[in-house]
């Protein structure tokens, strides 16, 4: 168990919170024009990396507001944690993701380009 300093309430025992998954995801625009294979890309693929994770929660047993961390996940160090929509803070020696998401969205298999259309990527 660790403990995680929701932006509203202050430092509570993790029990307290709900983890909500990986953080700035972004849902295609032309959603209805995308593939059965590019949606289920979206619905489905996250990352799961060992170290460095983007994630979002929320205070379900106190103030029940969603918020992001930014936590190690070999070590659950939170090094982070700021509200929905502020910008993600410079991390030493880390590359935050953009504000408005991840250049692919999904796991980087297939790439959802700004226009919402499977592609390369951006």
């Amino acid at each position: 168990m660790f403990v995680i300093s929701c932006p509203w309430c202050g430092p509570r025992e993790q029990r307290e919170f709900s983890y909500g998954g990986e953080a700035h995801i972004v849902r295609p625009r032309n959603a209805d024009e995308l593939t059965d294979e590019a949606w289920a890309d979206y619905l489905f693929m996250r990352k799961n990396p060992k170290g460095l994770h983007y994630e979002r929660w929320v205070h379900s047993h106190g103030c029940r507001r969603w918020f992001n961390v930014a936590r190690n996940t070999a070590t659950d160090e939170i090094l982070a944690v700021y509200r929905m929509g502020e910008a993600p803070p410079d991390l030493p020696g880390q590359q935050p993701p953009t504000p408005c998401g991840e250049p692919a969205i999904g796991s980087g298999n297939k790439a959802i380009d700004a226009d919402g259309l499977t592609g390369t990527g951006r």
